[in-house]
C-alpha cells in the first residue's frame, strides 16, 4: 500500500502549476503532482524539480494514495469543462472532510454550483483567485480563497506561508462563501484592465500630444513610480519604455497595436450590468481592446475620417502634472467602481466581504499591487460599512486636489482628437455620482410616454404613477419600474 506522505497535491503543470509546486516545496510542505499526460509528470521530476522533496503521480488513484488526511487537491487547469471533468473524476475517490481547490480563473458561478452540488458528500470544495503570473506563483502571489468555509483551517497554513507578504501580513486571507473568492479575482482583473489602459492613454498623450521620445517618457513613468503612484503596472511601464531589441532599436513601436483578452474584464462587465452597479472605468477599458482589434478598419478610416488640425500649444511640464493627477484619480476611480460591485454582489450572494482585508490582499504578490491600496485598507478598516472610497475623507481630499488635473486631460485630449475612453469614463462617472439632480426624470417620463412604464414623484418616492400624456393614450400602466 502507498504510504500517505504529501500535504497537498497539484493537478497541471502549466509553468502556473509547476511554480506554486515548487513554491510549497521550498516552504517546507510535500507536495504531489500531478497531469493529465503523466509523462510531464515525469519530465518535471527530473528537471525543474529535481533534488526536491515533490513526488509524483502516475494516475489520480495513485494521487489520492499519497495524500494525508483530509487529503487537499489543487486544480490549475483550464477553467470550465477541465475542472468539472476533474471534479467529477476526484469525487468517487475523495470522501467527507477531502478538499478540493480550483486555483484557476473559473466564473465564479461555476464555484458556486460546485459548492452545492457537493455539500451532500461532505467533500469540500475551495475556488480560490490566484494573482501575480509566473514570478508570483513561484516566490509569493497574492491569493483570493473562497468557498466551503470549513475548508479554511486545512489550507490556511498551506496558502498562507507561500502567499507575498505586505508589512509581514500574508496577501491572502478567507474571503467569503462559495463563488465569493473566484468574483473578488474577476474584479482584480477587472481593475488590472482598467489601470492598464489608462496607463496606455497617458502614454498615448505623452506620445502624441507632447511629442515625447520614448527614453523622456520612461524617466516620467520612473518618477512617477517615487510617489502616489508606485504600483508594478507602472514600474514595468518604465521597464518596458526603457527596453532596445537586438538591433539597437525600442521594442516597443515594433508591436502591432491590438490587443488580447482571456474574458475576466468582459466577466467584470458582464457581473456589473447583471448587477446594475456602474463599473464604467472598466467596460471602457474591455472596449478599448475590442476597439484596438479592428487594426485595418482603423488603417482604413484614418486615410478618410476627419480630426482635429491644432497642435498642443500649453505648457508641458504643466500637462505632465495634470496628467500624474489625473491618472492617480482615475485609478481611484475605478477602485471605487470594483468596490462598489463586490459591495452588491456580496449583498445579493449573502456573503460577508471583508473590504479592507482584500485591499491587504491585492498589497503584494499581483498584478494591481500598488502603494494607494494601503490608503483603501485604511479606509474599510475605519468605516466597515463606507458605501463609497471616494467619501472616505482621505480620498475625498485627493480627488478635490486631482480633479481639475482630471478635466483638463480629458479637455485636451477630446480638442487634439486623442482617444482617452477610461480618463473620460472615470471623469464622467465622478460628475454623475457627485450630482444631486441627473436628467433621468426626463428619460422617466419618455419611457412613460412611449410604453406607460410609469415614474415616481419627488414629492412621493416609492409610489409609482401614470400619465396620459397624448389625451388618447389610456391611464393603465404597461408596468412599473423599480430600479
Amino acid at each position: 500500500m502507498t504510504e500517505a506522505q504529501a500535504d497537498i497535491a497539484l493537478i497541471g503543470l502549466a509553468v502556473m502549476g509547476q511554480n506554486l509546486i515548487l513554491n510549497m516545496d521550498s516552504r517546507g510542505f510535500v507536495v504531489c503532482a500531478f497531469n493529465r499526460t503523466v509523462e510531464k509528470v515525469d519530465q518535471f521530476l527530473a528537471n525543474e524539480a529535481k533534488g526536491t522533496k515533490i513526488i509524483g503521480a502516475k494516475s489520480l488513484q495513485d494521487m489520492v494514495a499519497k495524500l494525508k488526511k483530509p487529503r487537499k487537491v489543487m486544480l490549475l487547469v483550464k477553467a470550465g469543462s477541465a475542472v468539472d471533468e476533474f471534479v467529477k473524476k476526484l469525487v468517487p475517490l475523495l470522501e467527507k472532510g477531502d478538499i478540493i481547490i480550483d486555483g484557476g480563473n473559473s466564473q465564479y458561478t461555476d464555484t458556486q454550483r460546485w459548492c452545492k452540488e457537493l455539500s451532500p458528500t461532505g467533500i469540500l470544495y475551495v475556488g480560490m483567485g490566484v494573482s501575480g503570473g509566473e514570478d508570483g506563483a513561484r516566490y509569493g502571489p497574492s491569493l483570493m480563497p473562497g468557498g466551503h468555509t470549513a475548508a479554511w483551517p486545512h489550507v490556511k497554513p498551506i496558502f498562507q506561508a507561500i502567499t507575498a507578504k505586505a508589512n509581514g501580513e500574508p496577501c491572502c486571507d478567507w474571503v467569503g462563501e462559495d463563488g465569493a473568492g473566484h468574483f473578488v479575482k474577476m474584479v482584480h482583473n477587472g481593475i488590472e484592465y482598467g489601470d492598464m489602459q489608462l496607463i496606455c492613454e497617458a502614454y498615448h498623450l505623452m506620445k502624441d500630444v507632447l511629442a515625447m521620445e520614448q527614453n523622456e517618457m520612461a524617466q516620467v513613468f520612473d518618477e512617477w513610480n517615487k510617489g502616489e503612484l508606485d504600483s508594478f503596472l507602472i514600474e514595468i511601464t518604465r521597464d518596458i519604455l526603457k527596453f532596445k531589441d537586438t538591433d539597437g532599436k525600442y521594442l516597443l513601436p515594433k508591436i502591432r497595436d491590438t490587443a488580447g483578452q482571456k474574458g475576466t474584464g468582459k466577466w467584470t462587465g458582464i457581473s456589473a450590468l447583471e448587477y446594475g452597479v456602474p463599473v464604467t472605468l472598466i467596460g471602457e477599458a474591455v472596449f478599448a481592446r475590442c476597439l484596438s482589434a479592428l487594426k485595418e478598419e482603423r488603417v482604413t478610416a484614418s486615410k478618410s475620417l476627419v480630426g482635429p488640425s491644432q497642435k498642443f500649444t500649453g505648457n508641458k511640464k504643466e500637462f505632465l502634472e495634470h496628467l500624474r493627477k489625473a491618472l492617480y484619480a482615475s485609478k481611484v476611480i475605478s477602485y471605487a467602481q470594483g468596490f462598489m460591485l463586490l459591495r452588491e454582489a456580496a449583498k445579493v450572494n449573502n456573503w460577508n466581504l471583508n473590504y479592507g482585508g482584500i485591499a491587504l490582499m491585492w498589497r503584494g504578490g499581483c498584478i494591481i499591487r500598488s502603494a494607494f491600496l494601503g490608503n483603501i485598507k485604511n479606509a474599510f478598516s475605519k468605516s466597515p460599512q463606507l458605501s463609497n472610497l471616494l467619501l472616505d475623507p482621505y480620498f475625498r481630499e485627493r480627488i478635490a486636489d486631482c480633479q481639475l488635473s482630471l478635466r483638463q486631460v480629458v479637455a485636451q485630449a477630446a480638442l487634439l482628437g486623442v482617444p482617452s475612453p477610461a480618463f473620460g469614463a472615470a471623469l464622467a462617472f465622478y460628475d454623475g455620482y457627485r450630482a444631486g439632480v441627473l436628467p433621468a426624470n426626463l428619460l422617466q417620463a419618455q419611457r412613460d410616454y412611449f410604453g406607460a412604464h410609469t415614474y415616481e414623484l419627488l414629492s412621493k418616492p416609492g409610489e409609482f404613477v401614470h400619465t396620459n400624456w397624448t389625451g388618447h393614450g389610456g391611464n393603465v400602466s404597461a408596468s412599473t419600474y423599480n430600479k
